[in-house]
C-alpha cells in the first residue's frame, strides 16, 4: 500500500542528511508507528509521504504509483493528515473545517453533511452541540478530535499522524490514544504514525520502526522488537522505561 526505497533528505545539498537510506514497506490496515527522539528524521519521513517534503533520493509508491509523478495537491487530498498543531481553520465552523475536504471533491452538500454527523459522533462529539461551533470555542483534546474528523472526511485509505497527542495533558493523551484504537478497529485505515513516546508506540502500533540520527535501527512487529532489538540503540531504548517503572515502584 505505502513503500518507501532507499530514501534520502537533505536539506543541505547533501552535505548531511535528515533521513539516510529509509525503506519501509506498509501493509494495507496496519499502523506502522515511527518512533525516535527529536530530530532522528521521523516526520520528515511521514511528511515525504504526502510531498510536504520532497525526499532527495529514492522512491515512494502509494498504491503501486510512483508519488513523484503524482500532482501534490491530489496526493494530499488522498491522505488524510494530523498534526500535533491540530490546524483548524479558525474562521470556519467545526462543521465547514470537516467538510472542507469532500467539497473540494464535489461531495454534493447531504453526502458531506451525512459524513461529517458520522465522523463527530465517531470520534465522540455530538453534532448538535458541535457542528457550529468555532475552534477557540472547543478545548485542545475537542479540537484534536475534529483534526482527526476532518482527515477522515473524504475516506481517504491513508492517515498521517504525526504526534497529534503530544501538546495535550496526560488525561486528555490517554482518552484519545483509547479513542484511537477503536477507530482503528472500526474504520480499517492503513496508519503512519509518528511518536517519541514508547509506552504510545507500543499501544498504538502494529509494528514499531525506530529511527535514530536519520537512519532506521530496526523494524518490526511490538513482541519482535522488544523481545530482540537488532542494535544496542534500540536494546537500551526499551531498557530505559522499565528501569525508570523499577525506580518509580521502589520509590512508592
Amino acid at each position: 500500500m505505502i513503500r518507501l526505497q532507499h530514501v534520502f533528505k537533505s536539506f543541505d545539498a547533501g552535505r548531511t542528511y535528515a533521513v539516510e537510506d529509509i525503506s519501509l514497506d506498509i501493509e494495507k490496515g496496519d499502523t506502522l508507528v515511527l518512533l525516535g527522539s527529536s530530530g532522528c528524521g521521523k516526520t520528515t519521513t511521514l511528511k515525504m509521504v504526502n510531498r510536504l517534503v520532497e525526499p532527495s533520493k529514492g522512491t515512494i509508491w502509494v498504491d503501486d504509483m510512483d508519488i513523484s509523478a503524482q500532482d501534490p495537491v491530489a496526493l494530499r487530498r488522498r491522505i488524510g493528515y494530523v498534526f500535533q498543531g491540530i490546524g483548524l481553520f479558525p474562521h470556519m465552523t467545526v462543521g465547514q473545517n470537516i467538510e472542507l475536504i469532500p467539497r473540494l471533491h464535489g461531495w454534493p452538500r447531504e453526502k458531506r453533511e451525512e459524513r461529517r454527523d458520522f465522523l463527530l459522533r465517531q470520534v465522540g462529539l455530538s453534532p448538535q452541540d458541535y457542528t457550529n461551533r468555532f475552534p477557540d470555542e472547543l478545548s485542545g483534546g475537542q479540537q484534536q478530535r475534529v483534526g482527526v474528523a476532518r482527515a477522515l472526511a473524504a475516506d481517504p485509505d491513508y492517515l498521517l499522524m504525526d504526534e497529534p497527542f503530544g501538546a495535550l495533558d496526560a488525561l486528555t493523551r490517554e482518552t484519545l490514544q483509547q479513542e484511537l484504537l477503536v477507530l482503528k478497529s472500526q474504520l480499517k485505515k492503513t496508519i503512519i504514525f509518528v511518536t517519541h513516546d514508547i509506552f504510545e508506540a507500543l499501544l498504538i502500533g502494529d509494528r514499531i520502526a525506530v529511527l535514530h540520527e536519520g537512519r532506521l535501527e530496526q523494524v518490526g512487529e511490538k513482541k519482535e522488537v522488544l523481545s530482540n532489538p537488532a542494535t544496542p540503540f534500540v536494546r537500551d531504548l526499551f531498557a530505559k522505561p522499565a528501569r525508570h517503572l523499577a525506580e518509580v515502584k521502589d520509590m512508592l
